[in-house]
C-alpha cells in the first residue's frame, strides 16, 4: 500500500523513469510532475497533471507531498543542485529511492533526493551525501566517502576508503583503486583507472587516461 505522496520535478526520459520506480517498487505515489514555467510543454504524463514549478507549494503542499529532483548531469549537475536547493527553500522533503534489488548495507550513511538503482552494491561503514545518483550496477566499497551532487553511471567501481567529493561525473566501467580521494567537479570517462588522486575540475579520458589541458570549470563554464 501506498504511505506517501510524490511530486517528481522533470518531464524528460530520466523522469519517467524515475516515475516507473517509485511507482511499482516504494511506498510512494506518485501524484504530478512539475517543471519551470518556461520549459512547461504538455499539461498531462501517465496520466498525472505536469504543473508549474512556480506554483507547486500552492497546488501540492510540502506539508503533505515530498518531491524528487529527477534531472541528470547537464553542466556537471548544476541544473540539479540548483532545483534541490530551490525545492529545499519551498519546504519539501527530498524523497530518496533504493531499489529492492540493490544491496546497501544497514549502517550506510545516505542524505536526500538519492537514487539507487538495481544491482547496486554499497558495503559497510560507506557514507553519501545528499542528490546523488548511482545508475545501475555499480560497486562502492567499504569505508568509502561520497559527498553531494555527483552522477555515478554503471558498473563503476570505487574502491574500499575512497573519497568523492562534489558535483563529480563518472563514466561507465570507471575505476578507482583503494585509498584514492576524487575532487569536486571532475569528469571522469568510459574505462578510466584512477590510481592517484584526482585534483578539483579534472578532466579525465581516453585509453590509456590523459588528462585534458582545460578543466572542466573552463569546458562547461562553471564557477
Amino acid at each position: 500500500m501506498k504511505t506517501k505522496k510524490l511530486i517528481i520535478f522533470g518531464d524528460s526520459a530520466y523522469a519517467e523513469i524515475a516515475y516507473e520506480y517509485f511507482m511499482h517498487d516504494s511506498d510512494y505515489e506518485v501524484v504530478a510532475f512539475t517543471v519551470s514555467k518556461e520549459y512547461l510543454k504538455k499539461d498531462m504524463l501517465f496520466g498525472k497533471p505536469v504543473v508549474p514549478f512556480e506554483d507547486i507549494t500552492e497546488l501540492y503542499p510540502p506539508q503533505s507531498y515530498e518531491m524528487h529532483i529527477a534531472l541528470v548531469y547537464n553542466t556537471l549537475n548544476r541544473v540539479r543542485m540548483h532545483f534541490y536547493t530551490a525545492a529545499k527553500e519551498k519546504g519539501y522533503t527530498l524523497a530518496n529511492y533504493i531499489s529492492s534489488r540493490a544491496f546497501v548495507w544497514h549502517n550506510v550513511e545516505l542524505g536526500d533526493n538519492c537514487f539507487v538503482f538495481e544491482d547496486n552494491t554499497i558495503q559497510p561503514f560507506v557514507k553519501i551525501g545528499s542528490n546523488n545518483v548511482f545508475w545501475s550496477g555499480n560497486h562502492i566499497g567499504h569505508h568509502s566517502v561520497i559527498g553531494d551532487h555527483n552522477f555515478i553511471s554503471s558498473h563503476v567501481v570505487v574502491s574500499g576508503f575512497c573519497e568523492i567529493g562534489n558535483a563529480n561525473f563518472m563514466g561507465v566501467n570507471a575505476t578507482m583503486g583503494n585509498n584514492i580521494k576524487l575532487g569536486n567537479d571532475c569528469l571522469i570517462g568510459s574505462f578510466v583507472h584512477i590510481v592517484k588522486d584526482v585534483a578539483d575540475g579534472a578532466l579525465i579520458k581516453g585509453t590509456p587516461n590523459q588528462q585534458d589541458a582545460a578543466t572542466t570549470y573552463e569546458k562547461f563554464k562553471i564557477k
